[in-house]
């Protein structure tokens, strides 16, 4: 049995979960978020309030479903009252980025031109300081896919250890040519 899939999910006070067959939707202070749950799995409400995710039976996809669901919906009430967030900086020369408001960021790293990254939509931006920003949005997988591109503008290299890194990223670091 999936001990993750198991668990009943907590629903805090001022959060509203809204279940209509296989959709599930979360409502909480900070936005709605809402689900398709794959098609064996059942999401009910147990007597306590809280929400409990079941399978039917012990095939292969109601196993690998079971955690995952379960997960998906957390992942939702925990967006839905903290939200999520993701930080990353900046290490390199006359690298650096700038706020152009919440939705948008002009990025320097040593490219001949600026590179300017637009916000989709429940993504904020925020700018700590010329070479640290933070990334936050209520959908976990969002956050951390607009991470992952704007780390893809510049990737850390292993020599000098310059790029786009999260915060507290190791970077491996080589040697360089070995001189005579």
């Amino acid at each position: 049995m999936s001990r993750i899939g198991k668990l009943p999910i907590a629903v805090p006070a001022g959060v509203e979960v809204t279940l209509d067959g296989q959709d599930v939707a979360v409502k909480g202070p900070k936005g709605t978020l809402s689900l398709t749950v794959s098609e064996p799995i059942k999401v009910a409400r147990n007597d306590e309030g809280q929400i409990e995710v079941t399978r039917p039976d012990d095939e292969r996809i109601s196993r690998s479903l079971h955690g995952l669901t379960r997960t998906l919906v957390n992942n939702m009430v925990i967006g839905v009252t903290e939200g999520y967030e993701k930080k990353l900086e900046i290490v390199g020369v006359g690298y650096r980025v700038i706020s152009k408001g919440p939705q948008q960021l002009e990025f320097q790293l040593g490219f001949s031109h600026p590179v300017i990254v637009d916000a989709p939509e429940g993504i904020t931006f925020v700018v700590e300081k010329p070479t640290a920003f933070s990334v936050q949005g209520i959908d976990k997988q969002v956050v951390g896919e607009v991470a992952a591109n704007i780390r893809k503008l510049r990737k850390p290299e292993p020599y000098k250890g310059k790029g786009v890194r999260y915060s507290g990223e190791r970077v491996r670091r080589k040697v360089g040519k070995a001189g005579k």
